[in-house]
């Protein structure tokens, strides 16, 4: 891969199109995050991913304003840190990167959503209120590291107060386009929502809604939907049946689908894991 890339560059240097070198990076940035997302085998990607995520800092290093590497960069980030790292200040420096990256190319592509971020929630909906259907993938890319990141500073206050602006964006996106990402704003939306039990203002019903829109969307491959669903909106309402069904269905399925083959594997590792639990939990 390495000498494909070197004469590649080396092409398009002499023949003066210097200019093309970004569009052939991200290509190929883009190609790496979909082959690791693609593969069957979690272990591989683990000991495997670090080494892409460092030409990735460095394609980034040569091309510091180019969107799609910032974004590509974030997700390999973001994945990588979601699906395997346990040490929490690990965790943190990693998304803290991911978060860097999509946040880079956000004030790059988005300029007055990127101003609006240390604002109240009403200017930074008014900001997003201008934006329309080609800011998607980079309001979205954003997002999604943005919720990672404060995943893993759930204990920092300063982090949880812009849950309620993330929302909003998640929001935001499902109007610009609820298909975008296999219905992956409607996912997030759907752990958002079930945070919260009903008593603390929780809203169970809208979660519940969005997870099956998430579902339906993506036609089922996403495995990952229904072990969120089961952690996250059938814990939260104490419903076992539904929970037990849920994980139960994730075991049986079949894992591999284009773009989900990882998150799949993933994800039936956690349903049986949440489904031994389930009696202690219920």
């Amino acid at each position: 891969m390495s000498r494909t890339l070197a004469a590649t560059l080396v092409a398009i240097l002499v023949s003066g199109c210097a200019s093309l070198i970004n569009s052939a990076t991200s290509r190929m940035a883009d190609n790496v995050t979909l082959a690791i997302l693609n593969q069957d085998d979690p272990e591989t990607v683990r000991t495997g991913a670090p080494a892409y995520m460092l030409m990735i800092d460095g394609l980034i290093a040569g091309s510091p304003d180019d969107a799609d590497l910032l974004l590509s960069g974030a997700k390999l980030y973001g994945s990588y840190t979601t699906a395997f790292i346990d040490d929490s200040v690990r965790a943190q420096r990693l998304a803290e990167r991911a978060l860097e990256y999509a946040q880079r190319a956000l004030c790059v592509e988005v300029v007055a959503v990127c101003a609006a971020l240390d604002e109240k929630l009403a200017p930074f909906r008014q900001s997003l209120a201008a934006t329309g259907r080609g800011d998607l993938k980079v309001l979205y890319g954003f997002a999604a590291a943005w919720a990672g990141w404060i995943e893993v500073n759930a204990r920092d206050w300063n982090a949880i107060a812009r849950v309620s602006k993330m929302a909003a964006l998640f929001e935001h996106c499902v109007t610009l386009d609820e298909t975008y990402d296999g219905g992956g704003a409607h996912l997030y939306l759907g752990v958002i929502k079930s945070l919260l039990p009903p008593a603390l203002g929780g809203k169970p019903d809208e979660a519940r809604a969005h997870f099956e829109r998430a579902l339906e969307i993506s036609e089922g491959r996403n495995l990952m939907v229904r072990v969120l669903m089961a952690e996250h909106y059938a814990r939260a309402i104490f419903d076992r049946e539904l929970h037990d069904e849920l994980l139960t269905t994730v075991i049986d399925a079949e894992a591999e689908y284009p773009g989900y083959t990882l998150i799949n594997m993933l994800a039936k590792r956690e349903a049986e894991r949440l489904l031994a639990e389930s009696g202690e939990y219920f």
